[in-house]
């Protein structure tokens, strides 16, 4: 099958996002012919100027919605693209000059109808958001999940850097309309109608994740919340792994309680997992300042995530609420 891909863009309120992803595309080697669907969400910060900027040199379509979500809005992109293979991306990503080479080459030695790539930090990203891309991406972290070498099967991808057939998106009418969630509740289901998924380890992305301390917590928290809704939706994919943060959110609290009663191993342990993360941050990092980041960020993290678990654990599987209505801001309306 020869193949036209459509890259699916939805972006709110980041114009200056939009143009430092544009100018990525217009420096990608060699140059192949796709297009860029770029769906503005209801944006009171409109982008259309800056794809104005690059229409001459890229071939852009633009389209202003009312905000519905960015599940919704690449969707809406994907039901307007000419390609038959849909490549979709957050605002906040930069493209490395060999992207769609990486993409084509993986594709033709093994094709899947979705696949997905990981996500790295740029040199030139603040020490932030390269402490957040480690705690997000190392294998210390997430244990891998957002992606590694043995992620062949049954591997989820993200959209922030997801790839899509044609055919695979009409079957199951794309994302749904809970967020975030919607990537691994389309890959289950892609799974349940017979399609393949893989990870593309060389297809990687830059994603900056313009954030904050206070956001990356309101975004993981998210994450643990949506995880016992996804289980419930889709009971066969349930993994004792997604408890992981939970119990180390308990274990740290109980560790600390236990030295008032003079028992300082359980301490001992979690301070050993901290400078085993710290060490490896270090060298994956190479800087010190970032890898004392790295520490505050996998905290933040297992605490975000841990907390938001156990409280959708309690609501949705034990008191058995309905969803949308005990976390209806996980839910857009269409």
């Amino acid at each position: 099958m020869q193949l036209y891909f459509s890259f699916i863009i939805p972006v709110y309120n980041r114009p200056s996002e939009i143009e430092e992803l544009l100018e990525s595309f217009s420096k990608l080697e060699p140059v192949k012919d796709f297009e860029i669907v770029i769906i503005e969400d209801g944006s009171t910060l409109s982008s259309k100027e800056v794809v104005e900027k690059y229409i001459a040199q890229l071939n852009i379509s633009y389209y202003f919605k009312e905000n519905s979500g960015p599940g919704d809005s690449r969707n809406n992109g994907m039901n307007k693209a000419k390609g038959n293979y849909f490549i979709i991306l957050d605002s906040d990503c930069i493209l490395p000059k060999d992207y769609l080479v990486e993409v084509e080459k993986n594709l033709k030695s093994n094709f899947v109808d979705c696949f997905g790539g990981p996500d790295a930090a740029h040199q030139s990203f603040t020490n932030l958001q390269k402490a957040i891309n480690f705690s997000m991406t190392s294998i210390i972290t997430t244990g891998g999940i957002r992606g590694n070498k043995n992620s062949v099967n049954k591997f989820q991808p993200r959209s922030f850097n997801m790839g899509l057939s044609k055919k695979a998106f009409k079957a199951t009418q794309g994302f749904s309309r809970i967020h975030p969630g919607e990537d691994p509740d389309l890959s289950i289901r892609l799974w349940n109608l017979g399609f393949e998924t893989a990870f593309f380890e060389t297809a990687y992305v830059y994603h900056k994740r313009r954030i904050s301390w206070s956001k990356f917590y309101i975004q993981v928290n998210k994450f643990g919340m949506v995880r016992p809704i996804l289980n419930q939706w889709h009971p066969t994919t349930k993994k004792i792994t997604y408890w992981f943060p939970s119990l180390f959110v308990l274990g740290l609290i109980l560790s600390v309680l236990l030295t008032f009663l003079h028992i300082m191993l359980p301490l001992y342990v979690i301070l050993g997992y901290y400078v085993v993360a710290f060490s490896v941050a270090v060298l994956q990092t190479k800087s010190i300042t970032v890898a004392f980041q790295s520490v505050i960020a996998l905290t933040i993290q297992f605490f975000g995530y841990g907390i938001g678990f156990l409280k959708s654990t309690f609501f949705i599987g034990l008191l058995k609420r309905n969803p949308e209505v005990q976390f209806p801001k996980l839910f857009f309306k269409i």
